[in-house]
Parts: structure tokens; sequence; C-alpha cells
């Protein structure tokens, strides 16, 4: 089952590997202009925000979040094969629009699948999970190589092939029955009127939106300040593998500690993280902290996954894993994106110093609801 559920994870991460730093560059060989590249970008992260938990709630309805696994994985497939055929900016963006809502729905739906394992425990979520970091390091730094030199289509072709994997590794993800629901909004509705899950999801959402500097910005400022691509580029592989131990180890320690504890680390790595990287540029001093990495994303996000595998019940799973991800990294990261390239513009490396005031916000949120009373519920 480990295996299974691994090479589900390889495999997506494969495809998400590639399409994050390649698929602009795709677009823009049709004739999008940067405007119209950003506008498929950003009404593809609305959407998915707002139709993935309703798929995730359909399934969680049905009871058979695997059998949701494969239709979005077909899908998927079948929407980019649909590229090959676009011409106009419009049919690329509605294209655009439904293939990411597909790709993206596959992840919470996954966890979701994963997390039921995890209750019956015949899993740990982390040593699964880590595959994903892995191949994603393998598809950016592989996919580089592949591509130099090579026309833009190849792009698609690459994602096309290791959409066929993912279809395959859909097929392999392990049978999962929930009880079901006849009631249409009864998932969603559910998880809304928890309020300690809701405060929850929020608060590791801020700690995951704090990422947004980093992501968007972090190379242009060190690149302004000094710092060569290979050194860049270590800084950046040193936060993955540190996540990927996190993950492979983490495992005996949530279920001792808490997730709610989890979480606050989490959000006291991101102000320590964020205050050096807004302070200096010296390497020595990014090399200490980038290896916070593991907390402020890896220990976030097992924090939530944990925390909503005990909060709600074994058929809502998908609609709540799905509900999180739609709100920590969509609307959440969106807002927290726009708001990361005003404060960059301003202020340079200083912009970091906000995203410390949102971990800080973040762990706040727990104080005030007396989460730590808990360490699961």
């Amino acid at each position: 089952m480990a295996l299974r559920i691994s090479l589900f994870y390889s495999a997506i991460f494969l495809v998400i590997g590639v399409l994050m730093p390649f698929w602009p560059v795709w677009l823009k060989s049709r004739g999008i202009s940067a405007t119209e590249i950003g506008l498929i970008l950003a009404v593809a992260t609305w959407s998915r925000a707002i139709i993935n938990p309703l798929l995730a709630q359909s399934a969680d309805r049905h009871g058979r979040p695997d059998l949701m696994i494969i239709l979005l994985g077909w899908g998927a497939l079948i929407t980019h094969i649909l590229f090959f055929f676009s011409e106009s900016f419009w049919s690329l963006f509605v294209i655009s629009v439904i293939s990411s809502i597909l790709l993206f729905a596959l992840m919470p739906m996954a966890d979701a699948v994963t997390m039921l394992k995890v209750r019956e425990g015949a899993i740990d979520y982390g040593k699964v999970r880590l595959w994903g970091s892995l191949t994603f390091i393998i598809a950016a730094l592989g996919g580089g190589y592949i591509l130099r030199g090579q026309p833009a289509d190849y792009i698609l072709w690459l994602v096309v092939g290791l959409l066929i994997l993912t279809v395959a590794s859909c097929h392999l993800v392990p049978r999962a029955e929930t009880p079901g629901t006849k009631a249409f909004l009864e998932p969603l509705l559910n998880i809304l009127r928890n309020g300690r899950l809701i405060i929850f999801m929020v608060s590791a959402s801020l700690i995951q939106a704090s990422h947004a500097v980093y992501y968007g910005f972090s190379t242009l400022h060190w690149r302004a300040n000094g710092l060569d691509e290979i050194t860049i580029g270590a800084l950046w592989a040193e936060g993955v593998i540190a996540e990927i131990i996190l993950f492979a180890v983490a495992g005996k320690y949530i279920d001792r500690i808490g997730p709610v504890i989890f979480l606050t680390i989490s959000g006291l790595a991101g102000v320590i993280r964020w205050v050096v990287l807004g302070t200096t540029t010296d390497l020595a001093g990014l090399v200490a902290v980038q290896g916070f990495h593991a907390f402020t994303f890896g220990a976030t996000h097992l924090a939530a996954l944990y925390y909503i595998a005990k909060a709600v019940p074994a058929g809502f799973a998908a609609t709540a894993q799905s509900l999180y991800s739609s709100f920590a990294v969509g609307t959440t990261m969106a807002f927290a994106m726009l708001a990361s390239g005003w404060l960059y513009e301003l202020y340079a490396g200083a912009a970091f110093f906000a995203m410390a005031g949102m971990s800080i916000a973040g762990v706040l949120l727990l104080f005030s609801v007396r989460l730590f009373a808990e360490k699961a519920t």
C-alpha cells in the first residue's frame, strides 16, 4: 500500500515540477502576452479555490474518493491533450482553467485517501509523501536539462507523457470507502460549523502564505545582492532536502506532541526564518535558516493534515483536505503573492518582515481559541 501511494505522489509531483517553472514558457510560445499569462494563471488559481472543494464533497457524498482520483487523472490528461489543438487566446484560457482545476484537485483528494489509511495505522504519511518532494527536485532539474535548447512544444509533450504516468498511478491508489451521504452540502456544512477547525485552517494558511515573498522574489533579491545561480539553486535545494528529511522522521513525533504544538513550532520557525532573510544576504546566514523550510512548509503541511484527520469524520475527509488546500494554497497565497510584489518593489528584502508578521498572526490565532489544551480534536 505504501509503495502504491508513493508512486502516485512521485508521478503527480513530476508533472508539477515541470509545469511550475516551464509552463509559462509554453504559453508564451503560443503568442500569449505576459499580461494574458498572468490572467490565465490568476483565474485558474481562483477557480481551483472555488470548485475543488465542491468536487471533493461530491467524492465524500458518494463514499469513494479513490474513484474520484481516477476520474480527475483522466480528465487532467484529456484536457492537456486538447492544448495540441488550441490556437486562440480564449481556447487556451478555457482549457487552462479546466485542466488546472482537474490536475490540482488530485493532491488534496490523494491526501484524504492517504490520511484515511493513516487512521487505520496502515502507513506513515510523511514516508510516502517525501517521494513527491524528491521527484519535484528531479523534475525541475531534469526538465531543465531535457528541455534546454529544444522547441517550446517539447514542454507540452513532456507534460502529457508524465500525465500518462500519473493516470496509471491513479489506478494504483488503494480503494477507500466511507459511509457517504445523500445530503448535497452535508460534508461542506459539517466542516464550516466546526469553529476550531476553521481557526486552525486559517492559522496554517497564514503560515503557508508567509512563503509568498520567498517563492516570488528571493531569487531576484539574492541575485541583486551578488549570489550566483548555482548558489541560489543550492539554497533552494537545501530547503527541499530539509523538508524531505522531516517527512521521513516526523510521523512518530507529531502523534506524540500533537498537531497544535507542531503548527506552533512551524509559525515560530517562520518568524526566525523571515527575519533573518529580511536582515541579511550573507551566505552563512542564509544557509543557517534555509533548513527551516522543513518546519515553515513541511511541519505546517503535516500539522494541518493530522489535525483535519482527527477533527473531521472519515466520511468528510476529502472535502476538509480540499477546503484547506484551496484556502491555504489558493486564496490566502494568492492575496499574499499580490501583496508581496508591491512590498518587494517598495522595500526589497525588508518585505520578508511582513512575512514574519503573518507567521506571528498564525501563532496568535492558536492562542486566541486556546487550542493548546487539545492535542488533536
